[in-house]
């Protein structure tokens, strides 16, 4: 039991490692929409906020889900699965005349080149402006995957070819094409929200 001064105990999403209130503060300072970006290991969220006191609004939301509706049959954790969910999450957001936010990735560290900074170049390209380095974005060939292109080709006399990537080959994909799925997925959805 803590004697002295009085105990004072901490907000629950504190405690329960949910929520920096520091960060947050810092972030709803600013009084602009704030653009949370959130990832789990096969999907990418992106949600356009807006600060409310009793509870925040979402004005727009994309989930890497989506992208089943454009066809889009490869892994949706991966880099471009993250700048095609951020590049619709920013045509919606340009169909509601959005024009800019301020990045939110939550707990989560900034790890320069990763799916969140990916998923923001979609928002860019989309025309949703979102404060950034041009050092933590992405390159242009990591965004359509051709490191997977690369990898495949690597493995396509291997053993592991069929194993790595099974999920491909079973929805009909040839990963050595994916940057050409890539911009057939970004053509569709260009058609649908412009």
């Amino acid at each position: 039991m803590k004697k002295g001064k009085a105990y004072t105990v901490k907000y629950r999403r504190k405690r329960e490692g949910r929520t920096d209130y520091r960060s947050r503060l810092n972030l709803l300072s600013s009084r602009k929409l704030r653009v949370v970006i959130r990832r789990t290991l096969s999907n990418i969220t992106i949600q356009i906020t807006q600060y409310d006191s009793k509870g925040d609004k979402i004005l727009i939301s994309a989930d890497s889900k989506e992208l089943t509706k454009f066809e889009w049959k490869v892994h949706r954790g991966n880099l471009s699965s993250a700048y095609l969910t951020g590049y619709l999450c920013g045509l919606k957001a340009k169909k509601d005349k959005l024009k800019e936010g301020i990045l939110d990735i939550g707990l989560r560290r900034a790890i320069p080149q990763s799916s969140f900074f990916a998923a923001a170049k979609g928002l860019l390209d989309a025309g949703f402006n979102v404060p950034l380095n041009e050092k933590v974005i992405p390159t242009p060939e990591r965004i359509k995957g051709m490191h997977i292109e690369e990898y495949a080709k690597q493995l396509a006399k291997t053993d592991l070819y069929n194993k790595q990537f099974s999920r491909y080959i079973k929805n009909g994909i040839k990963p050595e094409n994916i940057t050409k799925y890539f911009e057939e997925t970004k053509k569709k959805i260009e058609a649908k929200w412009q």
